[in-house]
């Protein structure tokens, strides 16, 4: 009996050592494919798939979302609860995000539809898809940017606006041509070495995106006269004015194309088809065939049809015996003895008559006689401020183009401290 008690303490022992160095023992590495192989019981992450596509032209969102990884019927069901946007009216070029699981499928849809708003499906799965309308909250300060010419306008604004993103600086130069089409026709007037300096609104969002606001004030020195604007508010009504009052908006437009480039200008030249010397009794715009054209005022159409060597033409009566005619067009958007508006399309640029390549021909009539269009149009200016406005609008410049003064880039204040009412 006591033999016994022995083995069997003898046997307890040994397993409790067996126990303590297997305990103590380091646990041996498996290969990464061995937990893979393991089975159901293992835990391995979601296999989510991040997909980033755009909208194509015609192509219906539905279709847009089955691209981007989700089922037919998941891409239904997420638009049935869209009440943020209309599903038809989401248009070309909209940035679509979506994260799709293998064997759960889709679980989120982001649908970029501007730069300040985002609308997101998401659902969880065996769920019903939720919408969010996220809009971005914008901070605003004013910078001064701008540069010296040297080729364009684009340019000039480009190399001093580091303050925005290069399709931004674009974008802002394009602003400030639409200001101060009436007064500049910066594909001519514009010269090597002419400056310009704009106060203008930098509007910037949580997640670090950057866009121009309004441009608050702005010089333009050309030919080494400067050419002022500014933004002024008349209770609802805002406007630009010049440095002097007077409204920017004139009688006329100073070129018929609003994307433009002159080819030639007013002057003796060797005629491209004929080959000898005449007077060159307007000026030529080289624009791609089907640039529109615009009307560089007000008036009524007295001619509109086929001119000789002009080809396709349109002439226009304005007031105080202005008459603009546009040759060479490719097609003609208007009748005789129709009444035009400013700005308004009236046709497209071509090649009809004798023309050697597409591009506008303009010419400028006063009282029947030909008038270089440069100075036809430029001491054309618009209505100036009633009396009661100017004192307030003197403060505003006073104040408006001392921080245009200031370094570049450097922030010029908060947009609240220049918006006084002009009343």
């Amino acid at each position: 009996m006591n033999a016994t008690r022995k083995l069997l303490v003898a046997a307890g022992c040994l397993g409790i050592g067996a126990a303590a160095i297997a305990l103590g023992r380091p646990v041996q590495e498996r290969p990464a494919a061995s937990v893979l192989a393991a089975g159901p019981r293992v835990s391995v992450a979601a296999r989510w798939r991040t997909t980033v596509d755009t909208i194509r032209r015609g192509e219906p969102l539905s279709v847009a979302l089955e691209r981007a990884g989700l089922a037919p019927d998941e891409a239904v069901q997420a638009l049935s609860v869209a009440s943020a946007l209309d599903p038809t009216k989401v248009r070309a070029g909209v940035t679509i995000t979506t994260k799709v699981d293998p064997d759960s499928g889709a679980s989120e849809v982001v649908l970029q539809l501007a730069i300040d708003r985002v609308v997101r499906f998401s659902r969880v799965f065996g769920q019903p898809w939720v919408e969010n309308e996220v809009k971005l909250q914008w901070t605003t300060d004013t910078v001064v940017v701008g540069g010296v010419v040297t080729s364009t306008l684009t340019e000039a604004i480009a190399s001093g606006a580091d303050a925005f993103p290069a399709k931004q600086r674009t974008e802002l130069a394009y602003a400030l041509a639409d200001i101060l089409e009436y007064r500049v026709d910066l594909s001519r007037d514009l010269q090597k070495n002419d400056s310009v300096r704009v106060l203008v609104e930098r509007q910037t969002a949580e997640n670090g995106l950057v866009r121009p606001g309004n441009i608050i004030a702005a010089r333009m020195t050309v030919d080494g006269k400067p050419v002022e604007t500014m933004r002024f508010e008349q209770g609802a009504r805002v406007a630009y004015f010049d440095g002097e009052g007077k409204s920017m908006r004139a009688a006329f437009l100073r070129a018929p194309l609003a994307f433009r480039r002159i080819s030639s200008v007013f002057g003796i030249r060797r005629h491209p088809i004929l080959g000898t010397l005449r007077r060159h009794q307007g000026m030529d715009y080289a624009a791609a065939a089907g640039t529109p054209v615009r009307a560089l005022g007000n008036g009524r159409v007295i001619f509109a049809g086929w001119k000789g060597g002009y080809g396709k033409t349109i002439e226009i009566r304005h007031t105080n015996g202005y008459v603009t005619r546009y040759g060479h067009l490719r097609a003609i958007n208007v009748r005789s003895g129709q009444s035009v508006g400013i700005s308004q399309t009236i046709g497209q640029v071509g090649s009809t008559g004798l023309s050697t390549a597409p591009h506008l021909h303009f010419e400028v009539l006063v009282n029947g006689v030909h008038r270089d269009p440069r100075v036809a149009l430029k001491n054309q200016s618009g209505e100036p401020l009633a009396a009661s406005q100017r004192q307030a609008f003197a403060m505003l410049k006073a104040r408006l183009f001392t921080q245009l003064e200031s370094p570049t880039q450097r922030t010029a204040g908060r947009t609240d401290a220049v918006r006084p009412n002009g009343d």
